[in-house]
Parts: structure tokens; sequence; C-alpha cells
């Protein structure tokens, strides 16, 4: 998936959290966590030589492309996002979870994609959720239609779920 699709999937991800935390949206600490949502959603293509994550984090991209790390193995596996929450582990919650959560929207979202992502690596062998008629190709149609109902959750799901709260 592209870039742009990874960040309305952190986007959404992060609303989530800021709903579950019944946090309004008005506040420094949801606009921090709709940023970091936007931001860390395409952080895992940082494997990728030439995306924009790999570019903003070169020395780290560059550590990666050195150790030979393919796309769609280390950065999208359970074993990292493990890592980096233990990693993040200090930052308030609301943060954390949304970082997290949206890193990880990264690696389920690829999972549509007909090459599939390395989620349990070191193991090689590649999981995907859609058979190989049904994968959704990187910068496709299909991608395009995913995306844009991406961006219509992101309209609506803090407006649903604040009449909900309201009932």
């Amino acid at each position: 998936m592209l870039q742009k699709t990874h960040s309305l999937a952190g986007l959404l991800t992060a609303e989530c959290v800021l709903s579950y935390y019944h946090q309004p949206l008005l506040t420094w600490e949801a606009g921090t966590a709709l940023l970091l949502g936007c931001l860390i959603g395409p952080l895992a293509d940082i494997d990728k030589k030439g995306s924009t994550m790999a570019k903003i984090f070169l020395p780290l991209s560059g550590i990666l492309h050195l150790l030979k790390v393919k796309h769609r193995t280390l950065t999208h596996s359970l074993l990292f996002i493990l890592a980096l929450a233990s990693l993040t582990s200090a930052l308030p919650e609301i943060f954390f979870w949304t970082f997290i959560l949206a890193y990880g929207s990264h690696t389920l979202i690829d999972m549509f994609n007909e090459q599939g992502v390395a989620l349990f690596w070191p193991w090689k062998r590649k999981i995907r959720l859609l058979p190989k008629f049904l994968a959704i190709d990187t910068g496709s149609f299909a991608e395009g239609i995913f995306r844009l109902a991406l961006g219509i959750a992101v309209i609506l799901y803090p407006i649903l779920s604040s009449s909900l709260r309201l009932m």
C-alpha cells in the first residue's frame, strides 16, 4: 500500500484510541495523537528503499539496507511491534497505544496485498488475509477505493462515536 493509505489508517487508528479514552478532539493531546497516528502509520516502510520513511530516517533505513532486511519482513513483524512496544512503554498511555496500534495498522493492511508480510519473522513465510484474486495491489484502483473508504471512515468515525456517546 502507498504512504497516503497507511497515513489514513494510522489517523483512523488514532481516532479510535482517542474515542476509547474519551479524549475530546479539540485538545493538544488529541492533536498530538492524530499527528502521531498519521506519521507512524507509514513508518514500517522504512525498510523499502526510496520510500518517504526511508528518506526521512535515512541513517536507520541505511542500516536496515546494510543488514539486507527485505521489505515486509522485520519491520512488519510481530516481533518488531513488540520491540517497539518495549521502547515506547514510557510514553503516556494514550500516545503509547496510538503509536503501537497505528504502527500495527500498517502490517494489518499490508496483509491485504498479494505479497503479504512476514508476520512471524524470522520465519520467512509471508501471511496475507485475502486470496490472490481479491488481493489489493499497491497503487491500484482497488487501493484507491480502499483509501477512499478509509478517508470516509476518518471523517465519519468521530461524528458517529460522539453521537453514540450522547445517547
